[in-house]
């Protein structure tokens, strides 16, 4: 794992998504060259995956973040150009797990 991302070691991280989306890719490239362990949680073949997103979300927009089962983080930064900011995304993770 990055130092980046060292805070991360030890939590459980499921990223909720699906193959089509291009969001959903870039971040996975993300996750692979920061070395984060990951499970994915494919909204279009996990029963009842996106229901539970949006249920504790109420969002549908993916990708999203699940740490340890219960600290949501959103995968994409839609108010910027690039749709994906690597600080940005380091700081919500950081504030979510209460690092």
């Amino acid at each position: 794992m990055s130092p980046t991302f060292a805070f991360l070691d030890g939590h459980r991280i499921e990223v909720f998504t699906a193959t089509w989306c291009p969001d959903c890719r870039r971040l996975d490239r993300v996750l692979q060259s920061e070395d984060i362990p990951h499970e994915n949680v494919d909204l279009e073949s996990v029963p009842d995956a996106a229901e539970a997103l949006e249920r504790a979300t109420g969002k549908r927009g993916i990708p999203y973040l699940r740490i340890d089962g219960k600290h949501w983080v959103r995968g994409y930064h839609k108010e910027l150009p690039s749709r994906f900011a690597l600080d940005v995304f380091a700081a919500e993770l950081r504030a979510a797990i209460g690092d």
